[in-house]
C-alpha cells in the first residue's frame, strides 16, 4: 500500500480519548460504480481523523486488477492495489452500483468469500449486496441495497430478501442503501468505536442530518405522498408494492384496507395527484422497467413477474410509457459487440 498522510488540516477539532491503533477500511472499486456513495463512506472517516487531529482510520482502494476504475457518472479512480487479503481485524466495503450483475468477476467473488471466512467484517455499498449474495454472504442475514435495485435483486436471488433500511449491520455483514445511507452507516460506526459526540461533530462537518434510526426507510419515488403520513394511503402503497406480481382488484385493495373504493381514490388524487389505478399500473411498468436493464429475463417472463397476462399487454403499457417496446428498448442498451 501507498505511504500518505491520513489526517489533513482543518479549523474544527474535537479531543478524542484514544491512544490505540487506527481502524483499517477497504474499498473494492467495481466498475460503473456510483460516486455519491463511495465518497458518502469514506468523507465520514477523512473527517473523523481531520477534527481528532490523529489517525482513527486508514482507508485503501482496490480493483480487480489495480487499475483504475470509472464511475457510473464515467470519473475515473485510480486504486491503491489490485486484490489482496486484508487484516482480520478490518473493514473490507464492496463499492458497486449501475449494472451490478455485469461488474462482479468471478475472481472478485472469491476474494469475497475468502475476506469473510478469514474473519474480516464485510460490507456492500449501494448495489454491493449483489456481489455479496453471489459470494454466498446472505443467506439468513439481515442485509439492503438501493431501492431501485431491490426487484431486480429479487429476482435473481430467490429467497433473499433485502430490507428497506438505510443500513443493517448483521453478524459481521454491513450492507447500506448507497447514497447519503453510506454516510448514516459509517457514523454508526463512527460512533460504535469512538462515542455519540464525535459521531455528532462529524455530522455536522458533513453537513448531514443523521438518520433517527438505522431502521428509516430509504425514500422512493413516490416518498412525497408517504409525507402525508395518512395510514390507509400508506398501508394501500405497500399493498401495491407487494402484489405487483399478482395485483389486487382496486376495490378488492380497498376492502382490505377497510374503506370504500370512493375513499381510497380520494386519498390518491388528493395526495398523489392520480387514481389508484394508475399508480398501480406506473408501479408495475417502473418494476418492468427495473427488470429490463438488470436482469436476463425474458420479456415474456419479466410481463409474468408484474402482472401482465401476456408480453404483449405489457409491451402496450411500456411503449406508451417509454415510447418503446421493451425488446426495442433492451436492444438500445445493448453496445455493439
Amino acid at each position: 500500500m501507498m505511504t500518505r498522510s491520513f489526517v489533513p488540516r482543518g479549523a474544527a477539532s474535537f479531543r478524542v480519548d484514544y491512544d490505540g491503533p487506527p481502524r483499517d477500511v477497504h474499498f473494492l472499486l467495481l466498475p460503473k460504480l456510483t460516486l455519491l456513495a463511495f465518497t458518502s463512506a469514506l468523507e465520514p472517516l477523512r473527517v473523523a481523523n481531520q477534527v481528532a487531529g490523529r489517525e482513527l482510520y486508514r482507508w485503501f482502494l482496490m480493483s480487480e486488477d489495480g487499475g483504475p476504475v470509472s464511475c457510473s457518472c464515467g470519473v475515473t479512480i485510480t486504486p491503491d492495489s489490485g486484490l489482496q487479503d486484508v487484516p482480520r481485524e478490518a473493514l473490507a466495503f464492496v463499492c458497486a452500483g449501475i449494472e451490478p450483475t455485469e461488474t462482479v468477476s468471478a475472481r472478485a467473488t472469491r476474494w469475497i468469500s475468502r475476506q469473510r471466512a478469514f474473519g474480516c467484517t464485510v460490507g456492500g455499498i449501494c448495489t454491493g449486496a449483489f456481489a455479496l449474495a453471489r459470494a454466498g454472504l446472505l443467506e439468513g442475514r439481515r442485509f439492503t441495497l438501493h431501492w431501485e435495485n431491490q426487484p431486480a435483486f429479487i429476482e435473481r436471488f430467490i429467497g433473499l430478501e433485502p430490507s428497506g433500511a438505510l443500513y443493517e449491520i448483521d453478524r459481521g455483514l454491513i450492507t447500506c442503501g448507497g447514497g447519503s445511507a453510506a454516510t448514516d452507516m459509517m457514523l454508526h460506526l463512527i460512533e460504535r468505536d469512538h462515542g455519540a459526540d464525535l459521531a455528532s461533530v462529524v455530522a455536522d462537518m458533513c453537513l448531514h442530518f443523521r438518520a433517527s434510526t438505522h431502521e428509516a426507510p430509504q425514500r422512493s419515488g413516490f416518498s412525497h405522498a408517504l409525507s402525508s403520513r395518512n395510514p390507509h394511503l400508506i398501508a394501500a402503497m405497500r399493498a401495491m408494492n407487494e402484489t405487483i406480481e399478482a395485483p389486487l382488484e382496486i376495490g378488492k385493495l380497498a376492502e382490505q384496507l377497510g374503506i370504500s373504493r370512493r375513499q381510497l381514490e380520494r386519498l390518491f388524487t388528493g395526495h398523489v395527484g392520480t387514481t389508484p389505478a394508475q399508480f398501480y399500473m406506473d408501479l408495475r411498468i417502473a418494476r418492468a422497467h427495473a427488470l429490463l436493464n438488470e436482469t436476463d429475463l425474458s420479456v415474456a417472463e419479466i410481463a409474468a413477474a408484474t402482472g401482465f397476462n401476456s408480453a404483449s399487454q405489457m409491451g402496450a403499457r411500456f411503449r406508451k410509457r417509454y415510447g418503446m417496446s421493451p425488446r426495442a428498448y433492451r436492444k438500445s442498451w445493448q453496445v455493439p459487440g
